[in-house]
């Protein structure tokens, strides 16, 4: 299998560690960043040049008085959601760069967002209060529409697909609530959960935990499919998704590490080295149309990796 191992270009412009990356959607011609530095960037990484610096930004979001942990994007592109210290969850309007609500009602930093309902109409947060909350963003109320308070510790990540979502939590466990029949399924992972994706087919879902270790669990049954070991991940969040039509597993490592497994054989098929100067590669995104993906980290850059010339 050929990866896209190699470095198409290194974003800057941000001043501090980048805690999340993600693409636009439909066409992933836009790259979306959060930092510590409590900025977030638009890129268009096509446009940037490596050797000139913060070539390819086009445009900074400031808001956030605390550091940006997550963004998600509606699919239309017109909106995007972000979370951090500040315990509120902003809307954005990409055009114009302002908010367009501020909900607050989280007790602690939220680390995770999503986008539900009919074309992006409900946000979805998780906190390190242990809550997950549903805000309506047609409605003016500032409200959540539901809280869900099942787990027993801060709710690290989650994955909304169509009425489902998974959240991840420090609790241990992989939560699936089913808001149509309104159900919650609980799988016991057993370590502090870092991230979580749920696979295209909606039969599996990929988690990741603090012991070094990401898992392929079934949906339908709680089983472990496959495990994944090979990189670092202990104190921080480290984030690991899915890519090439969900046949690799692409996660970054405490020490600055890039790798890639075969996702049925669970076989690293790719080590990438130095990419973030050894500092703490944080957090992945796959682009969903072109064999490319971006890895964030702690040195502040972004990188973008296409397929081999």
């Amino acid at each position: 299998m050929t990866f896209p191992n190699r470095l198409v270009t290194k974003l800057t412009g941000h001043t501090g560690p980048v805690h999340c990356v993600t693409y636009s959607s439909q066409g992933g011609q836009y790259i979306l960043t959060g930092s510590s530095d409590r900025s977030i960037n638009l890129y268009n990484p096509t446009k940037a040049s490596p050797t000139v610096p913060k070539s390819g930004l086009i445009q900074t979001y400031s808001a956030h008085g605390y550091e940006v942990l997550d963004i998600a994007v509606t699919d239309d592109n017109a909106r995007f959601a972000s979370v951090g210290g500040d315990k509120q969850v902003f809307l954005w309007d990409v055009a114009n760069g302002r908010t367009l609500r501020r909900w607050a009602g989280h007790f602690g930093r939220v680390n995770c967002v999503g986008f539900g309902g009919e074309g992006g109409s409900v946000v979805v947060s998780g906190s390190f209060d242990a809550t997950v909350r549903l805000w309506d963003c047609k409605g003016q109320s500032m409200k959540p529409i539901q809280v869900l308070e099942d787990a027993k510790d801060s709710v690290s990540s989650l994955h909304v697909v169509g009425h489902e979502i998974v959240t991840g939590s420090v609790d241990g466990r992989m939560r699936i609530y089913d808001l149509r029949m309104g159900m919650v399924f609980v799988d016991v992972i057993g370590q502090p959960i870092t991230s979580v994706t749920q696979t295209r087919d909606a039969n599996a879902v990929l988690v990741s935990t603090l012991e070094s270790t990401i898992r392929l669990m079934d949906k339908g049954n709680g089983q472990l499919l496959q495990s994944y070991r090979g990189h670092t991940n202990k104190d921080y969040r480290i984030r690991s998704t899915l890519g090439m039509a969900d046949s690799v597993v692409i996660s970054g490592s405490e020490d600055g590490k890039l790798l890639a497994w075969d996702l049925l054989e669970g076989k690293i098929i790719q080590e990438i080295n130095g990419a973030h100067g050894g500092k703490v590669a944080s957090a992945v995104a796959v682009n969903g149309v072109k064999k490319q993906w971006a890895s964030a980290g702690a040195d502040s850059t972004i990188c973008v990796w296409g397929m081999p010339e």
